[in-house]
């Protein structure tokens, strides 16, 4: 249990040193444009690594592949407004209306 707290503190103090040492330095820290490029990604990346096993193993018991995974019906509902309309709140209300439908009404638990 100790080795664990020792860990997370080292990944907290390298952390803030990382972000004190960009922060005081300011303007003289300039990034390359290939790895301002790539950090663009970032975001992205952790959000997918995030919601893909989300919404493919809910359970986390291997791929529920059905009809009956409301959170993989949402988010299909979800993907197909979001490329059709580009809006951005409208997404996510017709992904959490179609998650609960779903859930609530189709499923009924």
């Amino acid at each position: 249990m100790m080795y664990y707290t020792w860990m997370i503190i080292g990944m907290a103090l390298i952390t803030v040193f990382i972000k004190a040492a960009i922060f005081m330095l300011g303007e003289r820290a300039a990034f390359p444009i290939w790895l301002k490029e790539a950090l663009a990604f970032v975001p992205v990346t952790v959000l997918t690594a995030i919601i893909v096993p989300m919404v493919l193993a809910p359970h986390g018991q291997g791929l529920e592949l059905s009809w009956r995974n409301p959170q993989l019906i949402a988010a299909i509902a979800a993907v197909l407004v979001c490329a059709g309309t580009r809006r951005q709140l409208l997404t996510i209300m017709v992904g959490l209306l179609v998650f609960f439908a779903w859930q609530f009404g189709v499923l009924g638990r």
